[in-house]
């Protein structure tokens, strides 16, 4: 930074920069006579890139020279990193988000420091130049990539970069996106019969993976069965009402409810008065329980 003009103290105002390569003894000095410089530049076509000098500024005036500043080191311009990132993996988090991670490029760092990291991901098919770019900062090594398709196969590589450039790239890596949330519709009916201990009760639902969900009427309490399986056995205490919904899930997430189907409440008295079972889909028991069963159609 400058000097005020108040406080050059005098005419033929300037500033002395000296500076040596980190570690050595001699001190080279150079005079800048202008009293609004802030620079100045040191040309040597022999100088490894990034090298540290250490550089002290002094000012002078017609009365003779003054004070230093205090050392500090600066450095030569860097290289853009000359390796690639390595052990680059990719995991898939949902239909939409996937995590890629990498080790720093094994190179001696005497050429630059590496600021960053830049992720490059295109879908198979489409063209490398217009990958979907992500960059990080400082020493991160894993970042997320999202707004990706559904079930869809795509490619990722990382290069390292500075503030001379980006470096070469790693092999690209492959990861497909998970397949999108279902949202498959489903069918339901069901049928409550006042003869013998008969409670037929059947739904239809069109995806394999299914959630039941349940609760009694009058709690907001949710009790849930996850299930791949083409039916499912539900005990129901008497003298309450249930309300149950079925819904599809997948790794890429869940699914659209079924409408909300209620289980009106069904007297003791009633049950043990009732005869034997007329349909597998349902039966009242002796134990006060509701067993109902649940079938799914499965198709995609």
């Amino acid at each position: 930074q400058t000097v005020p003009e108040e406080l050059q103290n005098g005419g033929g105002f300037g500033y002395v920069v000296a500076f040596r390569p980190l570690g050595t003894v001699s001190w080279m000095q150079t005079v800048v006579a202008s009293p609004d410089a802030a620079r100045y530049v040191f040309r040597n076509e022999s100088l490894p890139p990034f090298s540290p000098y250490e550089v002290k500024v002094g000012v002078y005036n017609n009365k003779g020279e003054g004070s230093f500043s205090p050392v500090t080191v600066v450095y030569s311009a860097e290289e853009e990193p000359t390796r690639a990132p390595t052990t680059v993996l990719a995991r898939s988090l949902s239909a939409s988000d996937v995590e890629v991670s990498w080790a720093p490029p094994w190179e001696n760092q005497h050429k630059g420091r590496i600021q960053g990291y830049e992720v490059r991901c295109w879908r198979h098919g489409e063209k490398e130049e217009n990958a979907k770019r992500i960059r990080t900062v400082g020493n991160q090594t894993s970042t997320r990539v999202s707004n990706l398709r559904g079930n869809a196969l795509y490619h990722l590589a990382v290069r390292a970069y500075n503030t001379a450039g980006t470096g070469p790239s790693s092999a690209a890596v492959n990861v497909t996106t998970k397949k999108p949330p279902l949202r498959g519709s489903s069918e339901h009916k069901g049928q409550f019969s006042g003869q013998g201990t008969a409670l037929p009760f059947c739904l239809l639902f069109s995806l394999p993976w299914l959630q039941v969900l349940y609760r009694w009427n009058r709690q907001g309490s949710t009790s849930v069965i996850e299930t791949n399986k083409t039916s499912v056995e539900l005990s129901l205490p008497f003298e309450e009402d249930y309300i149950i919904e079925i819904k599809p899930f997948s790794d890429g997430g869940d699914g659209s409810s079924s409408e909300q189907i209620r289980i009106p409440k069904i007297s003791n008295a009633y049950a043990r008065g009732s005869g034997s079972s007329t349909s597998s889909a349902c039966t009242l028991s002796a134990l006060s329980t509701i067993m109902i069963s649940l079938t799914a159609r499965s198709s995609l």
